[in-house]
């Protein structure tokens, strides 16, 4: 009897201290500290990435993400240049490109995010096919959605452009070829949704349509698709260029990519931030 109890408090000692071990090893294929990132962004983006650094795909990444709100665009890329932040999230290509041009800095792209598609709405009509000759179109007083807007409409086939164009700061000036005579009316453009009923169309950013109560996958009687004409609208993760190829940072966009990620757009956004994962470099390099 003695033996059968010695043996079995041996056996229950075995089992604990193997037990033990594997805690010991699971723990160690564990990692055993996370890499912070600073990640500067504002507005919805800011939102996405919040749910993206509350995430468990961040802890098993061994990442932790800090997200800091900034209000505005030079002031993000700004933070970027002077390492308050590691990497932004809020722009497109263009808009870094510009940035770029006018401040002499050299923040780079290291991955593609979405793109929001431009849309053209009515309250009037109900395809492209029923505009009518003469229509009055709303269309942004800024350089880059006037240009995009006028793209917009060229891939409509409602006019045609200059072969020159330049998708960035070309204007109405460029229209070679007008056969509806279409009136365009310069607005600001986060009054898209309000003048609908004034106008006859309106080519509006999908930021402020979607604010407005309008999603353009739904309600656009014709929209942005990702191809050689709207490649500078597609946002993207930047960084300096120093760190273009820090692979911790490009851990970055293989959480962005992910399916909960996405659901969380199509719940929230009503999935009109439309995922785009494209060869980054070979985007930025082509129009250098």
């Amino acid at each position: 009897m003695k033996k059968w109890i010695g043996f079995s408090l041996l056996a229950a000692l075995f089992l604990v201290t193997a037990c033990n071990s594997q805690n010991k090893q699971e723990a160690s294929e564990e990692p055993d500290k996370t890499t912070k990132i600073v990640l500067g962004s504002v507005d919805s983006d800011a939102d996405i990435w919040r749910f993206i650094a509350e995430s468990d795909l961040t802890k098993k990444a061994g990442l932790t993400i800090e997200v800091k709100e900034i209000n505005g665009g030079p002031q993000l890329n700004n933070a970027t240049v002077e390492e308050q932040v590691d990497v932004n999230a809020f722009q497109s290509l263009g808009y870094l490109r510009s940035f770029n041009q006018d401040s002499n800095q050299k923040l780079v792209p290291i991955a593609t995010t979405y793109m929001e598609p431009m849309g053209l709405y009515s309250d009037k009509y109900k395809s492209v096919g029923d505009i009518k000759d003469g229509a009055v179109v709303a269309i942004a007083d800024n350089p880059a959605n006037t240009a995009r807007g006028l793209r917009l409409m060229e891939t409509a086939g409602l006019i045609k452009l200059a072969k020159d164009f330049d998708n960035g700061t070309g204007t109405s000036s460029d229209i070679v070829e007008n056969p509806k005579q279409l009136e365009f009316k310069m607005i600001d453009d986060t009054t898209g949704p309000r003048v609908l009923q004034d106008v006859d169309l309106a080519l509006i950013s999908n930021t402020i349509a979607f604010e407005g109560g309008l999603n353009v996958l739904k309600d656009a009687l014709f929209k942005e698709e990702i191809d050689e004409n709207t490649q500078q609208s597609i946002n993207v993760l930047v960084t300096k260029e120093d760190r273009q190829q820090d692979q911790t940072l490009k851990k970055l966009a293989e959480l962005y990519h992910n399916q909960a990620v996405k659901d969380y757009i199509q719940e929230h956004f009503g999935g009109t931030k439309v995922d785009v994962q494209e060869d980054v470099g070979k985007l930025w390099e082509a129009d250098q």
